[in-house]
């Protein structure tokens, strides 16, 4: 199975929160990286899980997150480098 992350950066924590919540349901993803900048005001969150089970949980959390904040940015890399991975995985493998 090919393994992709999506990122989905946005505005303010409630606003991560939803679309997480919308990526966790849309499709079967983990939750690997979370970070938090400017207290909060601005927060990432990476989920991975196989290419079409990415894209189809970056679409479902892009448009939640839409509808209740300001999307930054909402990103998948299929096939990411190992060395991509190490920077980004906060779960024990």
């Amino acid at each position: 199975m090919e393994e992709a992350i999506a990122l989905l950066e946005v505005q303010a924590m409630v606003t991560a929160i939803v679309g997480l919540d919308a990526m966790s349901k849309a499709a079967n993803v983990r939750l690997i990286h979370v970070e938090k900048r400017l207290g909060g005001r601005l927060v990432t969150v990476v989920v991975a899980g196989s290419v079409s089970a990415v894209t189809a949980a970056a679409e479902a959390g892009k448009a939640a997150a839409a509808q209740v904040g300001n999307v930054k940015l909402c990103e998948v890399i299929a096939r990411p480098h190992p060395e991509v991975m190490k920077f980004l995985r906060t779960d024990p493998v």
